[in-house]
């Protein structure tokens, strides 16, 4: 938008504002590689050059536009209505966002809420009195594994590696999931033998998110922070450059990397696979989604052999999906989450496949909130 000739205001949390310039730049380099990468195929072939969405300089720009709003503090975004955001509990910075208008008419957008029992941060904000209430639904239709069950497989899976002496790769998306992981092994430090390991932190991207994570820790759980923050854990090592990175491929034994991209199709956990995944004392865990048509989809999949840089790898680690971690609120949080709203709202299912928002839909019918819509383009309703 910026770069196509927006000139207005865009809002944001203060965390959500810190993250976005580290990742809209992250973002608009990889696009930069992929495009440079295309033309070089199109000249070959005499087709007409791409060009990037955005590029770097588009995403620096763009910052310029961005005003830090603080949770709770009501702002006006055109005159005449205001605007409040809430914690969405979903990654750093999330936000539900409340307009009222002068007639104090009332619209909630949940935007992605996370879980009631998210490992790091509070709860989703609840809301009350609404004319209008806009919920996802990506898990409409399922409820997420305990996180007890999940912090014990987890553990198992180390002291197994432990046992075999080998590495444990761990592919982790860079915003959330790999704080959630550092989170995790300082709070199983002694259960876990953490002190047998050195963990590594190969994720340019990563590193600098948990620095952001550790600059708002007001906005984590209490039992979370912590005065050494996400990299003050001990045994962790920060691998900034590619040297460092393509050091850790002569480690054999006892070491954890954490690095991108979480599934597996980019970055530098593909160069560890490499030198990692043929080892049958190698163990991989899958902590998040992996789309179809990824290498760590294939992973999942049970694939016997994959190709790398056109090398054939024959796949002899063990590969481990791990459940119950997703930042997103399952079945039973959205329903929680809505039937806190008052005053008989309108119901407006978003963000879900169909089967997601219909399952949502029947749950939230079971409960009593029987005034309920999925989402189609062009919808209206009158206030």
């Amino acid at each position: 938008m910026v770069k196509r000739g927006f000139k207005g205001r865009i809002f944001a949390s203060r965390a959500t504002r810190d993250l976005c310039r580290i990742m809209l730049k992250d973002a608009a380099f990889i696009q930069e590689k992929n495009v440079e990468w295309e033309n070089r195929k199109r000249a070959r072939k005499h087709l007409p050059r791409v060009e990037a969405l955005y590029d770097q300089d588009d995403a620096a720009q763009t910052m310029k536009r961005f005003r830090a709003v603080d949770f709770e503090t009501p702002f006006e975004p055109i005159k005449g209505l205001k605007a409040i955001f809430h914690p969405a509990g979903h990654i750093l910075g999330a936000s539900i966002i409340e307009l009222i208008d002068k007639d104090n008419r009332r619209l909630i957008f949940s935007g992605d809420l996370g879980s009631n029992n998210s490992p790091l941060l509070p709860a989703p904000w609840r809301p009350g009195q609404c004319d209008l209430l806009l919920v996802e639904s990506t898990y409409g239709d399922r409820e997420h594994r305990s996180l007890d069950d999940t912090w014990r497989e987890l553990g198992d899976i180390i002291s197994s590696a432990d046992a075999h002496s080998g590495n444990i790769l761990i592919p982790a998306f860079a915003v959330g999931r790999t704080q959630q992981i550092l989170h995790a092994f300082r709070a199983h430090f002694d259960a876990w033998g953490m002190n047998k390991w050195r963990i590594f932190l190969d994720s340019p991207l990563a590193i600098s998110a948990s620095e952001i994570h550790d600059r708002h820790q007001d906005l984590l759980r209490p039992e979370v922070a912590h005065p050494s923050g996400f990299m003050g854990l001990e045994n962790v090592h920060v691998t900034k450059t590619a040297n460092q990175s393509m050091a850790l491929n002569n480690i054999r034994s006892g070491a954890i990397i954490i690095a991108g991209s979480g599934m597996c199709d980019g970055g530098r956990i593909k160069h560890h696979l490499k030198h990692n995944l043929w080892r049958s004392n190698c163990h991989i865990m899958i902590v998040g989604f992996q789309a179809g048509g990824t290498l760590g989809r294939r992973l999942v999949d049970g694939a016997k052999r994959v190709s790398l840089w056109g090398e054939a790898i024959t796949v002899g680690a063990k590969i481990h999906t791990i459940g119950g971690l997703s930042a997103h609120a399952d079945q039973k949080d959205l329903v929680d989450w809505v039937s806190a709203a008052d005053g008989n709202p309108q119901i407006v299912v978003v963000h879900g496949e169909p089967d997601s928002s219909a399952s949502l839909i029947s749950a939230l019918g079971q409960r009593g909130i029987k005034k309920t819509v999925t989402a189609a383009l062009g919808m209206q309703f009158k206030l």
